[in-house]
């Protein structure tokens, strides 16, 4: 078991996989926002896309790691928090749904805010039951 000082050492390896992700995931969510550009006060798709995409992800990585006895203890910290963390983007998606509120759209805005939250939990639990139902 580990003490309380094994906590404090940075885990150089963890913080490199963590950071190595992020800017891959950062950098695909950039893409995707270029090739799926929106003006103020529209509807953001890749935004939406990008997020409700990422949860299926994580869903099927969180499943198909939990299947594994023994995965390599990095893989969880590069894909899930690093590239799938840096990829998927709580704070563009309250931007986008002020913005649309703020120009004039609150009922886009409120739809845009809810329908993400929904479909991000059903592409969390598709892609997690879908893998699961594949592994067996």
């Amino acid at each position: 078991m580990a003490d309380a000082a094994s906590f404090a050492r940075p885990r150089w390896d963890v913080l490199a996989a963590v950071g190595v992700g992020g800017a891959l995931g950062s950098l695909a969510r950039y893409g995707l926002s270029v090739v799926l550009p929106h003006s103020r006060g529209q509807f953001a798709l890749s935004t939406f896309a990008t997020n409700v995409s990422g949860c299926l992800l994580i869903g099927i990585l969180m499943a198909a790691l939990t299947a594994k006895t023994d995965p390599h203890r990095l893989l969880r910290p590069f894909l899930g928090v690093g590239i799938l963390g840096g990829y998927t983007t709580f704070s563009t998606y309250a931007t986008d749904t002020l913005d649309l509120v703020t120009n004039g759209r609150p009922f886009t805005g409120l739809a845009y805010a809810f329908g993400t939250v929904v479909a991000a939990l059903v592409a969390v639990y598709a892609g997690h039951e879908i893998t699961r139902a594949v592994k067996k």
